[in-house]
């Protein structure tokens, strides 16, 4: 049995009986390591596509801040129903873990990567605005004055929005005091212009434990 032996449950000099149900002592797992986290119904399928035509989907566990990445993992299986009442699905993501970097029933955020796009231009999501309408940025010409550009978003993650048509990598956006604008106001710009990146299409679940 493989594993690593926690705090004794009991004592030198203690009574034990064969009808204990705590034992002496526990054994868990460390290496490999298995994640339990869940996603909306809504990013079910493309998941469920992926497995099915034998792709290997990467799972990365973050710590509670979600800033230090412990360990990369694959997803080896899905749950068999959705969960009626938060609208998700469980997932269970396994890791090597020789150097024990994930524990037992810890807290991590689990990251799953479902779709890695680049040259893609992004923009910060607080940028871009709505209405029922349409989807617009405020975007800051030679004079210094914005205009309202429609917008087509594809990806969003985390703060940053991919931006599908509508805004060239050069140009520069309005990220605060969009409420107070209006086409042909002038604005001063401190902010650095919209530019292609690496763009991923993740699903992220806070609030996962490990087993």
């Amino acid at each position: 049995m493989a594993g690593r032996i926690g705090l004794r449950l009991v004592d030198a000099g203690n009574i034990v009986q064969t009808a204990d149900t705590t034992g002496l002592l526990i054994i868990t797992q460390m290496d490999p390591i298995s994640a339990i986290f869940t996603i909306s119904e809504d990013q079910l399928q493309v998941v469920v596509q992926k497995m099915a035509a034998g792709q290997k989907l990467e799972v990365d566990a973050y710590d509670r801040a979600a800033t230090t990445k412990l360990a990369q993992g694959w997803l080896t299986t899905l749950d068999n129903q959705v969960d009626p009442t938060t609208g998700t699905l469980k997932l269970r993501a396994t890791f090597q873990n020789p150097k024990g970097t994930l524990y037992p029933n810890q807290f991590v955020n689990a990251k799953l990567l479902v779709q890695e796009k680049r040259g893609v231009t992004l923009v910060p999501t607080a940028a871009v605005q709505r209405n029922s309408q349409a989807t617009y940025v405020y975007v800051v010409g030679a004079d210094s004055k914005v205009t309202v550009r429609p917008i087509v978003i594809g990806t969003t993650e985390g703060t940053d929005s991919e931006v599908t048509s509508g805004l060239a990598p050069d140009e520069v956006v309005v990220m605060t005091g969009v409420d107070k604008l209006q086409a042909g106001s002038k604005v001063s710009t401190q902010n650095s212009p919209a530019k292609p990146l690496p763009a991923a299409n993740s699903s992220v679940k806070k609030g996962t434990k490990t087993k």
